[in-house]
């Protein structure tokens, strides 16, 4: 059982060098790529360029160890879990720094909490257990449904929060008697790479591997014959690409995908008291999650005076590196995206529409720094509007009536998430009951736990993460009839 951990030591610090793992193995590669600093645009450190080889070794791995590791107990999977939580907190403070440095989020707000969250969920998962369940017993004759593990599953992972979602699959994968290979973003590998070096002390070899790269992995995972499940979170056109993969070899898929979130605050709400939430729901992770808040309904009396209190609470933030104690907004991550959203910027001033804060990217500047921006009343059919922004810029839409506005809220092909704003709750929680969203809060945002299932609807996504539901989909269900 699992001992390394306790002898591990970090100093804070760890600019490399990073490895593949493979097979319990820290594994260098032929060809690296590059990886920048966000908040300068400069490379910040070379990471090791997988190759199809090396997945293909990876997954053999994977399926070597999981024939080992599916017959441990709980209890047993669960002592490996634990252990591998007490490393990273060993390691919170380097981890945190290198979050910081390669994605660009705020080291105290962002960076920090992130992987203090992450390992809190590996213990919390740990805790967690399927039993067997008995669908009947007579004197005749006994059902039980167990949940058997899959097999080997790949975890394809995106760059706004690397950590996070990296192990909020690798937690019940592993839990439930799976082994599991993760291909990081390209744009964010290196603390993917580094705690699955830190994991290699921990689990069993083949139990977790990673491997970076390139794109060209992706499409290989979605397709090998050994691959069990793909749980993939990115945006919807690249899960399409993961569901025409995965179907010749009919695997199971967990996708969270994109979303265009709509937050209507109705006619009675303290709206006051809600615009920082509202504010950190928008522009949270420089805007760069995919239930994050991309529409700010507000009812037409009160329009106003929101848009001035919005504004006035968005100038108090600082736009900048994350390693600056004092700055609250960090760039966007990756030079792809912050050219994206500059494109929204272009639509907004082209069509005449009314920008109350922000909107001039400084030229100047390193980095891919795109300042909080605030567009007030855009029309319905606008790109701002109809469009997944996944940057700072967040419109703030006038409506006058409830139904209008839900029929707004759900004209979307997207359905991830949502949030509504009310001092009468059961007003509210019947406003939510309406959202055509996986997920929707009343009078707080992006509330999230264990227990909690989160996915989506509509094109936002296939299954479910979190929760007992999201346990269940890194197994199969068997059914067992015995004859007395």
């Amino acid at each position: 059982m699992p001992t390394a951990s306790r002898h591990l030591v970090s100093n804070n610090i760890f600019d490399g060098p990073y490895y593949l793992s493979i097979a319990g193995k820290l594994v260098e590669t032929k060809d690296t790529f590059e990886v920048f600093n966000p908040a300068t645009a400069t490379v910040l450190a070379n990471a090791p360029a997988g190759t199809a080889e090396q997945l293909d070794e990876a997954v053999a791995s994977a399926k070597k160890a999981f024939k080992s590791w599916s017959v441990l107990t709980y209890d047993q999977r669960q002592t490996y879990l634990n252990a591998f939580a007490d490393a990273l907190e060993v390691h919170r403070d380097e981890l945190s720094r290198l979050l910081t440095l390669e994605q660009g989020k705020p080291l105290k707000t962002g960076a920090e909490p992130e992987v203090d969250q992450s390992i809190s969920w590996i213990r919390q998962i740990a805790a967690r257990r399927i039993p067997v369940e008995i669908i009947e017993d007579t004197d005749s004759h006994t059902v039980e449904l167990h949940h058997t593990p899959l097999g080997v599953v790949g975890a394809i992972t995106p760059w706004n929060f690397p950590v996070l979602l990296a192990l909020w699959k690798v937690a019940p994968a592993l839990l439930t008697g799976n082994t599991m290979v993760i291909k990081p973003s390209p744009f964010t590998p290196l603390t993917t790479l580094r705690f699955g070096q830190i994991a290699q002390s921990v689990f069993p070899a083949g139990v977790l591997s990673i491997v970076s790269g390139g794109n060209e992995l992706g499409p290989q995972m979605t397709a090998h014959p050994d691959i069990a499940k793909i749980s993939f979170t990115g945006s919807t056109e690249t899960g399409k690409h993961v569901i025409r993969s995965a179907a010749g070899t009919v695997k199971r898929l967990t996708l969270e995908m994109g979303g265009n979130d709509a937050a209507i605050v109705l006619p009675d709400a303290d709206w006051q008291a809600a615009i920082p939430q509202l504010f950190w729901g928008a522009i949270g992770n420089s805007g760069q999650w995919c239930v994050g808040t991309k529409r700010l309904y507000i009812h037409r009396s009160f329009h106003r005076e929101f848009v001035d209190a919005f504004v006035a609470y968005a100038r108090e933030q600082k736009l900048g590196d994350g390693l600056e104690p004092s700055v609250t907004v960090g760039p966007v991550q990756n030079k792809m995206q912050f050219d994206k959203v500059r494109t929204f910027l272009d639509d907004i001033k082209a069509n005449g529409q009314k920008i109350v804060l922000g909107g001039d990217v400084d030229e100047s500047r390193a980095g891919y720094f795109i300042p909080v921006t605030v567009v007030d009343n855009p029309p319905e059919n606008s790109k701002i509007v109809q469009e997944e922004q996944f940057g700072p810029i967040v419109p703030i839409i006038v409506y006058d009536d409830v139904d209008d506005v839900v029929e707004r809220a759900n004209d979307s092909p997207f359905g991830l998430g949502g949030s509504v704003w009310g001092r009468d709750t059961q007003a509210a929680v019947a406003v939510a009951n309406r959202l055509e969203t996986g997920m929707v809060w009343v009078n707080e945002m992006h509330t999230q736990g264990v227990d909690i299932p989160f996915g989506g609807h509509k094109q936002s996504g296939v299954g479910t993460e979190g929760g007992h539901e999201g346990r269940l989909l890194f197994t199969n269900p068997k059914t067992v009839l015995i004859k007395k």
